[in-house]
Parts: C-alpha cells; sequence; structure tokens
C-alpha cells in the first residue's frame, strides 16, 4: 500500500480507502462478513475508514465503530460527514452551529472514539453564513473532537470562501474536499474544483472513482435488479450518458 499527504498537511492516508455507504449496515449486514471485509482492508495497508452519520442513518457509524475498536486507534484514520436530514426536526439537519455541534457528539459515541481525523461537511448549506460554518469546523479543531475538517460536493467558490475566510481571520480552514470523480465523471472537478484544492494546499480524497462498478466491467450485460447503480437513479443517469459519450469519442 502507499500513501499520501492530504494536500500539504502532515495526515497520511491509504491511496485506497473503505467507505462505509453500504459495506457497514445497508446492503451488507452480516457482522462476520463485515469484520472480514475490515480485516482484509486493514491487513492489505487501508488506513483510512470513511462515514457519514446520515449512512443507514446511523447505523454506518454504530457497525463501524464496533468492527473499528478491534484495532489500535493511532493507526486508523477515521472520518464522518455532517449535513443530510437525521430526523424531520427542523434542526437537525444542515451545517447550523447547533447542528453540527450536536452531530460531532453523536457521530463519536457511534464510532466510538473520542475524536475524528477527519469531519466532512457533506454538502454546503446556502441558508447558513460561511462565517458560521468556518468557526464551527474550526471550533471543533481547536477542542480536540476533530482533528481536521473538510467539504464534500462543495461548489469550488464555495471552497475558496471558506479557505479565504479562515486564513484572513486565523480558524483552521478546510484541508480537503471529497468530490465525486471518475472517468466518467470528472469535467467539474477538473475544470472548476482542482484549481481552488491546488492553490489552496488542500487534497482531494474522492468518492465512487469506479462509477459504482460501471467502469469494472460489471454492468456490461446491463444493470440486475437490486444492483447499487440501479438503486441510485440520478447516479445512474449521468453515469449512463457519460460512458455513452466516451463510447462515442472512443469510435470516432
Amino acid at each position: 500500500m502507499k500513501y499520501r499527504n492530504v494536500g500539504k498537511w502532515g495526515i497520511k492516508v491509504s491511496e485506497i480507502a473503505l467507505g462505509a455507504w453500504t459495506t457497514y449496515g445497508d446492503s451488507v449486514e452480516d457482522l462476520s462478513v463485515i469484520k472480514k471485509i475490515t480485516q482484509v482492508a486493514y491487513e492489505g495497508g487501508v488506513n483510512f475508514f470513511d462515514n457519514a452519520d446520515v449512512y443507514a442513518l446511523g447505523k454506518g457509524e454504530q457497525v463501524m465503530g464496533r468492527v473499528l475498536a478491534d484495532y489500535p486507534r493511532h493507526t486508523l484514520v477515521m472520518s464522518s460527514k455532517v449535513y443530510w436530514p437525521m430526523s424531520d426536526d427542523v434542526n437537525d439537519r444542515g451545517l447550523s452551529r447547533k447542528h453540527i455541534r450536536e452531530s460531532i457528539d453523536n457521530s463519536l459515541r457511534n464510532l466510538k472514539t473520542d475524536y475524528l481525523d477527519l469531519y466532512f461537511a457533506h454538502r454546503h448549506d446556502d441558508t447558513v453564513p460561511m462565517e458560521e460554518i468556518v468557526t464551527t469546523f474550526s471550533g471543533l479543531v481547536d477542542s480536540g473532537k476533530v482533528t481536521y475538517w473538510g467539504t464534500s460536493e462543495w461548489p469550488a467558490d464555495k471552497i475558496a470562501e471558506a479557505v479565504a475566510f479562515a486564513n484572513e481571520n486565523a480558524f483552521h480552514p478546510p484541508i480537503v474536499d471529497q468530490p465525486q470523480y471518475s472517468m466518467l465523471h470528472r469535467e467539474r472537478v477538473e475544470n472548476e474544483v482542482m484549481p481552488v484544492i491546488d492553490a489552496a494546499g488542500m487534497g482531494l480524497v474522492v468518492w465512487s472513482p469506479l462509477a459504482m462498478g460501471m467502469l469494472t466491467g460489471k454492468y456490461d450485460e446491463g444493470l440486475p435488479e437490486g444492483a447499487r447503480l440501479s438503486e441510485n437513479d440520478g447516479f445512474r443517469e449521468r453515469i449512463l450518458s457519460n460512458a455513452n459519450r466516451v463510447k462515442v469519442k472512443a469510435l470516432q
């Protein structure tokens, strides 16, 4: 396994991460299978284990916390995310100071750890001032609950705004972005996000680099019922459209 710094910062993550979107308590529910998956990943050198509070509405974190408790904490890079609604309550969503502070405590309890190495704003929240977002995440770093914070699927201009506000006011800036990025979904990241990331010294830890399996050839004969890609209609439409465009270009 090879390891890379996250941007210009000191923390190192494995080039391959294990995410919890479906692996921990969603499509995979057998704890013995989850433990085996984790063991194979860990013994193969994976140190980066990614999660989000919304994955199975907290169950993803709970199962991961139970399984990762078998490994020395200092050998793990653990992350989670906050933004999506966790209940019908009006304040149980978004990036308000109230929701972020409550969510980090819930995630730490679920994951059975005292701190997260990376904590992501899962989407940008245009109903909350950037000042509130940046100062809240920076405060979590100062409190020791979070080591670094980052963004996920944010517009490039909002990432730049967050970095600028943090640097101008002596707060901790985001150090990493987590966008969707693959051969079939690349234009926005390469043309808009990467220039901002590079200028700020941030890193990228991308999701769905194999386009939910489309790039592995597993769907060459079509999408079977119940396939992960078939259950994400908007994602499926974009991926299939991009895949067809790539095929056309290859034939030209």
